[in-house]
Protein backbone atom coordinates (compact mmCIF):
# COMPACT_ATOMS: atom_id res chain seq x y z
CA UNK A 1 0.00 0.00 0.00
CA UNK A 2 0.99 3.76 -0.79
CA UNK A 3 2.22 5.93 1.97
CA UNK A 4 -0.75 8.21 0.93
CA UNK A 5 -2.93 5.53 1.29
CA UNK A 6 -1.49 4.20 4.83
CA UNK A 7 -2.56 7.90 5.82
CA UNK A 8 -5.83 7.78 4.60
CA UNK A 9 -6.83 4.74 6.48
CA UNK A 10 -5.16 5.48 9.90
CA UNK A 11 -6.85 8.99 9.69
CA UNK A 12 -10.11 7.32 9.22
CA UNK A 13 -9.68 4.88 11.90
CA UNK A 14 -8.61 7.68 14.42
CA UNK A 15 -11.65 9.49 13.33
CA UNK A 16 -14.45 7.23 12.80
CA UNK A 17 -16.66 7.02 15.93
CA UNK A 18 -15.70 10.33 17.17
CA UNK A 19 -17.61 11.97 19.92
CA UNK A 20 -16.66 15.40 21.03
CA UNK A 21 -17.22 16.36 25.13
CA UNK A 22 -15.71 19.23 27.47
CA UNK A 23 -14.29 18.61 30.34
CA UNK A 24 -15.98 20.40 32.65
CA UNK A 25 -14.62 23.33 35.04
CA UNK A 26 -12.70 23.86 31.51
CA UNK A 27 -14.66 26.00 28.82
CA UNK A 28 -13.83 25.36 25.45
CA UNK A 29 -11.75 22.18 26.25
CA UNK A 30 -12.77 19.99 23.45
CA UNK A 31 -12.25 16.67 24.17
CA UNK A 32 -12.35 14.05 21.04
CA UNK A 33 -13.72 11.23 23.33
CA UNK A 34 -14.27 8.79 20.05
CA UNK A 35 -10.61 9.34 19.40
CA UNK A 36 -10.15 8.53 22.58
CA UNK A 37 -12.82 5.72 23.10
CA UNK A 38 -12.52 2.28 24.43
CA UNK A 39 -16.15 2.01 24.69
CA UNK A 40 -17.33 0.66 21.09
CA UNK A 41 -14.44 -0.96 20.58
CA UNK A 42 -14.49 -4.94 20.74
CA UNK A 43 -10.95 -5.61 20.28
CA UNK A 44 -8.82 -7.23 22.69
CA UNK A 45 -6.33 -4.66 24.31
CA UNK A 46 -3.25 -6.07 23.34
CA UNK A 47 -4.42 -6.49 19.66
CA UNK A 48 -4.13 -2.89 18.74
CA UNK A 49 -1.25 -0.56 18.53
CA UNK A 50 -1.85 3.37 20.17
CA UNK A 51 0.71 6.10 20.93
CA UNK A 52 2.04 7.97 24.23
CA UNK A 53 3.55 10.88 25.32
CA UNK A 54 7.08 11.18 27.12
CA UNK A 55 7.31 12.80 30.38
CA UNK A 56 3.34 14.50 29.78
CA UNK A 57 3.51 15.79 33.23
CA UNK A 58 5.87 18.75 31.96
CA UNK A 59 4.23 22.12 32.06
CA UNK A 60 6.02 23.09 28.71
CA UNK A 61 3.72 20.41 27.15
CA UNK A 62 0.57 20.83 28.54
CA UNK A 63 -0.04 23.46 30.94
CA UNK A 64 -2.00 20.88 33.24
CA UNK A 65 -2.29 17.68 33.52
CA UNK A 66 -5.36 17.24 32.57
CA UNK A 67 -5.00 18.53 28.88
CA UNK A 68 -2.67 15.34 28.87
CA UNK A 69 -5.54 13.42 29.90
CA UNK A 70 -7.38 15.67 26.67
CA UNK A 71 -5.18 14.99 24.61
CA UNK A 72 -6.53 11.11 22.99
CA UNK A 73 -2.68 9.48 23.81
CA UNK A 74 -2.69 6.23 24.95
CA UNK A 75 0.29 6.71 27.40
CA UNK A 76 1.47 9.17 29.81
CA UNK A 77 4.19 9.25 31.67
CA UNK A 78 5.32 10.14 34.73
CA UNK A 79 8.71 10.51 36.66
CA UNK A 80 8.78 9.91 40.42
CA UNK A 81 11.25 10.56 43.25
CA UNK A 82 11.42 8.04 46.35
CA UNK A 83 14.41 9.50 48.10
CA UNK A 84 14.52 10.35 51.90
CA UNK A 85 15.87 13.66 51.44
CA UNK A 86 12.22 14.86 50.36
CA UNK A 87 8.24 13.93 51.18
CA UNK A 88 6.25 11.90 49.87
CA UNK A 89 6.21 10.31 46.08
CA UNK A 90 7.59 13.67 44.19
CA UNK A 91 6.86 14.47 40.51
CA UNK A 92 9.42 16.11 38.39
CA UNK A 93 12.35 15.41 35.62
CA UNK A 94 15.41 16.78 37.84
CA UNK A 95 14.52 18.25 41.08
CA UNK A 96 15.08 15.21 43.14
CA UNK A 97 14.14 16.67 46.28
CA UNK A 98 10.64 18.71 44.81
CA UNK A 99 7.83 18.82 42.78
CA UNK A 100 7.50 20.58 39.43
CA UNK A 101 5.03 19.01 37.09
CA UNK A 102 1.24 20.37 35.94
CA UNK A 103 -0.58 18.70 38.45
CA UNK A 104 -3.19 20.13 39.97
CA UNK A 105 -4.84 17.95 42.90
CA UNK A 106 -8.31 18.71 41.50
CA UNK A 107 -10.83 16.96 43.78
CA UNK A 108 -13.57 17.43 41.42
CA UNK A 109 -13.52 17.96 37.62
CA UNK A 110 -14.04 21.78 38.13
CA UNK A 111 -10.99 22.00 39.35
CA UNK A 112 -8.65 20.46 37.13
CA UNK A 113 -7.35 23.94 36.03
CA UNK A 114 -7.49 25.95 38.57
CA UNK A 115 -5.25 24.81 41.66
CA UNK A 116 -1.85 25.29 42.24
CA UNK A 117 0.61 22.76 40.30
CA UNK A 118 3.50 21.34 41.10
CA UNK A 119 1.93 18.78 43.23
CA UNK A 120 2.93 14.67 44.56
CA UNK A 121 2.20 11.73 42.74
CA UNK A 122 -1.30 12.19 44.59
CA UNK A 123 -1.61 15.33 43.24
CA UNK A 124 -1.53 13.87 40.09
CA UNK A 125 -3.71 10.23 41.20
CA UNK A 126 -5.99 12.57 42.32
CA UNK A 127 -6.31 15.19 38.74
CA UNK A 128 -6.78 11.93 37.02
CA UNK A 129 -9.73 10.38 39.11
CA UNK A 130 -11.60 13.66 38.37
CA UNK A 131 -10.68 13.92 34.59
CA UNK A 132 -12.01 9.82 35.11
CA UNK A 133 -15.04 11.12 36.51
CA UNK A 134 -15.98 13.84 33.60
CA UNK A 135 -15.08 11.31 31.72
CA UNK A 136 -16.54 7.90 32.97
CA UNK A 137 -16.21 5.66 29.41
CA UNK A 138 -12.95 7.26 28.31
CA UNK A 139 -10.39 5.10 26.64
CA UNK A 140 -8.08 2.60 28.28
CA UNK A 141 -5.00 5.02 29.36
CA UNK A 142 -1.47 3.02 30.45
CA UNK A 143 0.48 5.67 32.99
CA UNK A 144 3.70 4.46 32.84
CA UNK A 145 5.81 5.19 36.23
CA UNK A 146 9.41 5.47 35.89
CA UNK A 147 10.78 5.15 39.38
CA UNK A 148 13.74 7.33 39.19
CA UNK A 149 15.35 6.33 42.04
CA UNK A 150 13.56 3.31 43.05
CA UNK A 151 11.62 2.06 46.11
CA UNK A 152 12.21 3.51 49.22
CA UNK A 153 10.78 1.09 51.91
CA UNK A 154 11.84 1.96 55.06
CA UNK A 155 10.59 5.73 54.20
CA UNK A 156 7.21 3.93 53.68
CA UNK A 157 7.72 4.51 49.98
CA UNK A 158 7.86 0.71 48.89
CA UNK A 159 5.91 -1.25 46.68
CA UNK A 160 2.82 -2.35 49.23
CA UNK A 161 3.05 2.10 49.56
CA UNK A 162 2.59 2.31 46.24
CA UNK A 163 -0.30 -0.02 45.58
CA UNK A 164 -2.30 1.67 48.61
CA UNK A 165 -1.74 5.22 47.72
CA UNK A 166 -3.18 4.09 43.86
CA UNK A 167 -5.88 2.26 45.34
CA UNK A 168 -6.79 4.93 47.17
CA UNK A 169 -6.48 7.41 44.75
CA UNK A 170 -8.09 5.90 41.65
CA UNK A 171 -10.36 3.27 43.25
CA UNK A 172 -12.40 1.14 40.29
CA UNK A 173 -10.96 3.09 37.23
CA UNK A 174 -7.88 1.49 38.37
CA UNK A 175 -7.15 -2.05 36.18
CA UNK A 176 -4.98 -4.42 38.59
CA UNK A 177 -3.12 -7.44 38.05
CA UNK A 178 -5.39 -9.75 40.25
CA UNK A 179 -8.11 -8.66 37.63
CA UNK A 180 -6.25 -10.12 34.85
CA UNK A 181 -4.28 -13.03 36.85
CA UNK A 182 -8.35 -13.83 37.85
CA UNK A 183 -8.56 -18.06 37.30
CA UNK A 184 -4.94 -18.14 36.51
CA UNK A 185 -1.66 -18.83 38.42
CA UNK A 186 0.46 -16.30 37.09
CA UNK A 187 -0.38 -12.98 34.78
CA UNK A 188 1.97 -15.18 31.75
CA UNK A 189 -0.37 -17.55 31.71
CA UNK A 190 -3.56 -15.34 32.10
CA UNK A 191 -2.75 -13.47 29.29
CA UNK A 192 -1.56 -16.77 27.00
CA UNK A 193 -4.66 -18.42 28.11
CA UNK A 194 -7.36 -15.88 27.97
CA UNK A 195 -5.47 -12.50 26.94
CA UNK A 196 -6.31 -9.07 27.60
CA UNK A 197 -9.90 -7.80 28.00
CA UNK A 198 -11.19 -5.70 25.26
CA UNK A 199 -10.83 -2.14 24.80
CA UNK A 200 -14.95 -2.32 25.40
CA UNK A 201 -13.80 -3.55 28.84
CA UNK A 202 -11.18 -1.59 29.53
CA UNK A 203 -13.14 1.27 28.85
CA UNK A 204 -13.01 4.31 31.30
CA UNK A 205 -9.88 1.99 33.37
CA UNK A 206 -6.26 3.29 34.07
CA UNK A 207 -3.35 0.71 33.70
CA UNK A 208 -0.01 1.64 35.57
CA UNK A 209 3.20 0.39 34.28
CA UNK A 210 6.51 0.32 36.73
CA UNK A 211 10.01 1.03 35.34
CA UNK A 212 13.47 1.38 36.78
CA UNK A 213 14.78 4.98 36.98
CA UNK A 214 17.73 6.40 34.94
CA UNK A 215 19.25 7.35 38.08
CA UNK A 216 18.45 3.77 39.88
CA UNK A 217 19.83 2.31 37.40
CA UNK A 218 23.16 4.24 37.45
CA UNK A 219 23.58 3.74 41.05
CA UNK A 220 26.13 1.22 42.15
CA UNK A 221 24.45 0.77 45.56
CA UNK A 222 21.33 -0.09 43.87
CA UNK A 223 20.87 -4.49 43.61
CA UNK A 224 17.15 -4.13 43.63
CA UNK A 225 15.68 -2.18 40.93
CA UNK A 226 12.01 -1.85 40.63
CA UNK A 227 10.94 -4.57 38.32
CA UNK A 228 12.83 -7.19 40.27
CA UNK A 229 11.44 -5.61 43.36
CA UNK A 230 7.80 -5.30 42.15
CA UNK A 231 7.81 -8.49 40.47
CA UNK A 232 8.91 -10.36 43.79
CA UNK A 233 5.54 -8.79 45.79
CA UNK A 234 3.26 -9.93 42.86
CA UNK A 235 4.98 -13.28 43.48
CA UNK A 236 4.72 -13.13 46.91
CA UNK A 237 0.76 -11.35 47.39
CA UNK A 238 -0.13 -14.23 44.63
CA UNK A 239 1.16 -16.94 47.14
CA UNK A 240 -0.40 -14.97 50.43
CA UNK A 241 -3.71 -15.11 48.59
CA UNK A 242 -4.17 -11.39 48.58
CA UNK A 243 -3.12 -10.52 44.97
CA UNK A 244 -6.41 -8.37 44.85
CA UNK A 245 -3.69 -5.49 46.97
CA UNK A 246 -1.59 -5.28 43.70
CA UNK A 247 -2.11 -2.36 41.64
CA UNK A 248 0.76 -2.35 38.78
CA UNK A 249 2.30 -3.73 36.32
CA UNK A 250 6.32 -4.34 36.13
CA UNK A 251 7.75 -3.85 33.02
CA UNK A 252 11.24 -5.61 31.62
CA UNK A 253 13.33 -2.86 30.14
CA UNK A 254 15.46 -2.78 27.64
CA UNK A 255 14.56 -4.35 24.05
CA UNK A 256 16.40 -7.57 22.97
CA UNK A 257 16.07 -10.90 21.51
CA UNK A 258 14.75 -14.20 22.95
CA UNK A 259 13.33 -13.75 25.96
CA UNK A 260 14.29 -11.08 28.22
CA UNK A 261 13.21 -12.38 31.34
CA UNK A 262 15.54 -14.89 31.71
CA UNK A 263 18.10 -11.75 32.98
CA UNK A 264 16.28 -12.53 35.88
CA UNK A 265 18.15 -15.27 37.99
CA UNK A 266 14.95 -15.92 39.94
CA UNK A 267 13.12 -17.76 37.64
CA UNK A 268 10.12 -17.83 40.25
CA UNK A 269 9.27 -13.93 39.15
CA UNK A 270 9.33 -14.30 35.52
CA UNK A 271 5.44 -15.23 35.08
CA UNK A 272 4.86 -12.01 36.66
CA UNK A 273 6.11 -9.89 33.59
CA UNK A 274 3.89 -9.57 30.90
CA UNK A 275 4.50 -5.78 29.97
CA UNK A 276 8.07 -4.92 27.84
CA UNK A 277 9.24 -1.78 26.92
CA UNK A 278 12.75 -0.85 25.01
CA UNK A 279 13.85 1.31 22.45
CA UNK A 280 11.89 1.11 19.13
CA UNK A 281 15.19 1.40 16.99
CA UNK A 282 15.94 -1.69 18.62
CA UNK A 283 12.55 -3.46 17.97
CA UNK A 284 12.69 -2.18 14.62
CA UNK A 285 15.94 -2.91 13.90
CA UNK A 286 15.20 -6.61 12.71
CA UNK A 287 17.41 -8.53 15.83
CA UNK A 288 14.11 -8.91 17.83
CA UNK A 289 11.32 -11.14 16.91
CA UNK A 290 8.42 -8.74 17.71
CA UNK A 291 5.54 -11.05 16.73
CA UNK A 292 6.68 -13.52 19.43
CA UNK A 293 5.33 -10.81 21.64
CA UNK A 294 1.90 -10.68 20.00
CA UNK A 295 1.70 -14.25 19.90
CA UNK A 296 2.11 -14.31 23.12
CA UNK A 297 -0.60 -10.73 23.87
CA UNK A 298 2.62 -9.70 25.48
CA UNK A 299 2.41 -5.32 25.14
CA UNK A 300 5.58 -4.02 24.12
CA UNK A 301 5.82 0.07 25.02
CA UNK A 302 8.25 1.36 21.80
CA UNK A 303 9.94 4.08 23.15
CA UNK A 304 11.79 7.44 21.21
CA UNK A 305 10.04 6.68 17.63
CA UNK A 306 11.89 9.62 16.66
CA UNK A 307 14.72 7.95 16.31
CA UNK A 308 14.24 4.87 13.85
CA UNK A 309 15.55 5.45 10.80
CA UNK A 310 15.20 7.47 9.13
CA UNK A 311 14.96 9.98 11.99
CA UNK A 312 11.94 12.45 12.38
CA UNK A 313 11.49 15.39 14.95
CA UNK A 314 11.28 14.59 18.62
CA UNK A 315 8.49 16.74 19.13
CA UNK A 316 6.78 18.47 16.36
CA UNK A 317 7.16 16.59 12.46
CA UNK A 318 4.78 16.63 10.16
CA UNK A 319 1.81 14.78 10.86
CA UNK A 320 2.20 12.57 7.42
CA UNK A 321 5.74 11.77 9.43
CA UNK A 322 4.23 10.57 12.66
CA UNK A 323 1.61 8.59 10.96
CA UNK A 324 3.83 7.13 9.15
CA UNK A 325 6.28 5.86 11.81
CA UNK A 326 3.18 4.61 13.87
CA UNK A 327 2.14 2.31 11.04
CA UNK A 328 6.05 1.10 10.52
CA UNK A 329 5.73 0.53 14.77
CA UNK A 330 1.93 -1.06 14.52
CA UNK A 331 3.32 -3.40 11.61
CA UNK A 332 6.58 -4.01 14.39
CA UNK A 333 3.63 -5.33 17.03
CA UNK A 334 4.53 -2.49 19.05
CA UNK A 335 1.23 -2.08 21.38
CA UNK A 336 2.23 1.78 22.35
CA UNK A 337 4.29 3.71 20.11
CA UNK A 338 6.04 6.62 22.47
CA UNK A 339 7.42 9.83 21.68
CA UNK A 340 7.26 13.76 22.51
CA UNK A 341 4.20 14.30 19.67
CA UNK A 342 2.43 16.68 21.85
CA UNK A 343 1.35 19.28 19.46
CA UNK A 344 0.05 16.24 17.30
CA UNK A 345 -3.24 15.43 18.87
CA UNK A 346 -4.98 13.73 16.10
CA UNK A 347 -2.25 11.00 15.72
CA UNK A 348 -1.99 10.64 19.63
CA UNK A 349 -5.70 9.75 18.94
CA UNK A 350 -4.64 7.15 16.97
CA UNK A 351 -5.61 3.79 17.06
CA UNK A 352 -4.16 0.80 15.15
CA UNK A 353 -4.48 -3.02 14.64
CA UNK A 354 -1.44 -4.93 15.90
CA UNK A 355 1.00 -6.08 13.42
Amino acid sequence: MRASAVRTVVAGIAVAGAVVGVVAGAPGAAVAEGRAAGAADDRPYAATTGVGVHNAYEKAKYPYFADALDSGAAMLELDVWTNVFGGGWRVSHSNPLGNDNNCANAQRPEELRTKARDQRLDGCLADMKAWHDAHPGHRPVLLKVELKDGFQGRAGRGPADLDALLRGKLGDALYRPGQLAEGSGSLDEAVRKKGWPTRSELAGKFIVELIPGTVEQGNPADTLWTDREYATHLRDLAAAGRLGDAAAFPAVLGAASGDPRTRYTDASIRPWFVLFDGDASVYAGGSVDTKWYADRRYLVVMSDAHNVPPAISATNPTEAQARDRVTLLAGRHASVVSSDWYPLPGVLSTVLPRG
